[in-house]
């Protein structure tokens, strides 16, 4: 597209088919878009977030420019990224559209960054524009031509392939005001929910500051010197899980008992008087065991969920700095518990902010993949539904052991391994095979210098303490989980 005045082009999107849309005819809309302008309002629905500082690529197909898989990446800081970055993310949208059945005819291109204090978006739009080049050239080369380019800035937007200055001026053009476009209708009338932006989404996860968080650290601090040399012992390290997932469920229900306040801020900040300073550091730490981390992630469903989604929440704005990468653990979590209840978009959210505090834990990595990638997630739901229900005839066979009734213990034993069995054929597939296999690559190849609980053999590894402003404390860093 080179004009933007010639609406031979027109994009059309049926994006609002959601789980949060009525059945019926309101179910999915279709929405033809003939401009920048449209485009440019649009983008917010077709995420359902404001995407700040963001790179933002969709799929074409068809003639009618019918909108397909989308893909979202921050924007580099280091301009020697840009060509790298123009490849990779060109390869995985033709690949993930692959995947998907249909290869793309096209691509539009967002570029959204708004002005520091005291500079222009027209500014932004120039610098990002060898940004925008690199990837035209990269979608170009996988034959996926970029129909448009657009860079959102301050309110504005400007045009990478119209060089026409009747409809696109150097100064830009003004987004239209929220909530007045064409989408923002299509969306009311889908019953669609607009999140605000997306550092608000990751807002939920950030630490938090001030005396609180000088409190939080002096009980994580505590909490590590008395719990990793336990952990490392063999004999404790079973009854160390079993403390830490207590404390969780009585804090859990707690919050299940509180009912959550309307606005976004508002509840996370209810939520943060819930958990006392000492609870949220013994859990955060237990929460570095793989084991007990998930038999945590088996509280994803029912009337679970929801306490459980805040707790996460609520225990990763208590990972403050040094201990900011024990947060990993509950802010995957959180994105396990969202894509488990079909909130694709805060399980992406969560879960790249998993993998953003430790870029190698391969526990958010699957499952970011696998959310990504559009895969259910019962198969991985089935699987620790049978790893409950083992433990519990597991308990229920050696309770019948101490009673003497041998015959009932083995029977008992029998169905463990029967529902085992089924855990990993009925309920795998391709999901619990992955992190299985995942778990054996992972255990052959231990790092040094982390606190390491193995499974119901006793731990392996040593702890780890890290010198912080003349202070010693502990700072363990058990295995990068699965």
């Amino acid at each position: 597209m080179t004009k933007h005045s010639d609406p031979s082009r027109p994009f059309s999107s049926s994006s609002f088919t959601a789980a949060s849309a009525p059945s019926g005819p309101h179910a999915e809309q279709e929405v033809t878009l003939r401009s920048p302008a449209e485009l440019a309002d649009a983008l917010p629905y077709l995420l359902g977030f404001v995407p700040d500082d963001s790179i933002v690529m969709v799929a074409l197909h068809g003639e009618r420019g019918r909108f397909g898989g989308r893909l979202r990446l921050g924007i580099p800081h280091s301009r020697e990224e840009w060509a790298d970055i123009g490849d990779q993310l060109a390869e995985t949208l033709l690949t993930g559209s692959n995947k998907r059945g249909a290869r793309p005819d096209g691509v539009v291109l967002f570029l959204c960054q708004d002005p520091a204090t005291g500079g222009t978006g027209q500014e932004v739009m120039e610098r990002l524009r060898p940004l925008a080049q690199s990837l035209r050239e990269a979608c170009g080369r996988r034959d996926m031509p970029v129909f448009e380019a657009l860079c959102l800035s301050g309110g504005r937007f400007w045009s990478y392939c119209c060089p026409d200055l009747r409809c696109c001026p150097r100064e830009g053009t003004p987004l239209a005001l929220p909530g007045t476009s064409v989408m923002a209708a299509a969306a009311t009338y889908a019953g669609m929910e607009m999140r605000g932006s997306l550092s608000q989404l990751e807002a939920r996860y950030a630490p938090i500051t001030g005396p609180r968080a000088e409190e939080q650290q002096e009980a994580l601090d505590s909490a590590a010197m008395a719990l990793v040399p336990r952990i490392l012992r063999s004999a404790d390290c079973e009854a160390v899980r079993e403390e830490t997932l207590e404390l969780a469920r009585r804090t859990m229900s707690r919050f299940h008992s509180t009912p959550p306040l309307g606005g976004r801020a508002e509840a996370d900040a209810r939520d943060d008087t819930l958990l006392t300073a000492p609870e949220a550091a013994t859990i955060i730490i237990g929460l570095q065991d793989r084991v007990t981390r998930d038999r945590a992630a088996e509280w994803m469903e029912g009337p679970e969920a929801p306490a459980a989604l805040r707790l996460w929440r609520a225990l990763a704005r208590r990972c403050v700095p040094p201990y900011a990468e024990h947060g990993a653990a509950p802010v995957a979590l959180a994105g396990w518990v969202a894509w488990s209840a079909d909130d694709k978009l805060e399980a992406r959210v969560a879960l790249g902010c998993a993998l953003r505090l430790d870029p190698e834990y391969l526990f958010a990595q699957l499952l970011h993949r696998a959310c990504n990638e559009g895969l259910d997630p019962e198969p991985l739901r089935r699987c620790l539904r049978g790893q409950s229900a083992g433990r519990a005839l597991c308990q229920a066979a050696a309770e019948e052991e101490a009673r003497g009734n041998a015959a009932a213990a083995e029977r008992l034993r029998t169905a463990v391994a029967g529902s085992e069995e089924e855990a990993r054929g009925g309920g795998a597939g391709a999901a619990s095979g992955e992190v299985t296999a995942a778990r054996r690559r992972t255990g052959a190849s231990r790092r040094s210098g982390n606190v390491r609980p193995g499974g119901p053999s006793g731990p392996e590894g040593r702890a780890r303490t890290r010198r912080t402003d003349g202070q010693q404390g502990a700072r363990s860093r058990q295995e990068r989980p699965q």
